[in-house]
Formats: structure tokens, sequence, C-alpha cells
């Protein structure tokens, strides 16, 4: 079952390291639990979003890519 998504942000357009700091300011105005989606066009946003998650324990719930864009899903600790 999907989660709801509370929060989207649009890093289309950004390369590294603009998604992964728009990202953190994303988090960091959420709270505990909450799903944040983001959809990025940065090929290195694959990496980068595994690593990030890795690094800082929030949780990657998915990642896809259609066409020319990646969509990450991640849930704040």
């Amino acid at each position: 079952m999907q989660q709801a998504i509370d929060k989207e942000l649009d890093a289309r357009g950004l390369v590294c390291p603009l998604p992964i700091l728009r990202t953190k300011q994303s988090l960091a105005a959420m709270s505990s639990g909450q799903i944040l989606r983001i959809i990025a066009t940065d090929k290195g946003s694959v990496i980068d979003f595994q690593v990030f998650a890795e690094q800082t324990g929030h949780t990657l719930l998915s990642m896809s890519q259609t066409a020319d864009e990646f969509v990450f899903v991640l849930k704040k600790r």
C-alpha cells in the first residue's frame, strides 16, 4: 500500500548539489514520519539520494525513472 505524500518537491532542472540541498530544506520543515516526493532531472541524483538517505537516516521508500525524470520518495526519520 502506497503511503500518502505529505509534500512534493520539484527539483527538475537543478543539478548537484541543489536537489539534495532543497530536499534538506523541505525535510527540515516536516515532521518525523512524513513523506516527501522529489522529482529531479539530474542523472547524478540517483546516487545522491541513496547516499543522502544512508547518511541522514531518512528512509528512501522508492525510486523510479520515467523518461528524463527521476522520482524519489523519502520518509523523514
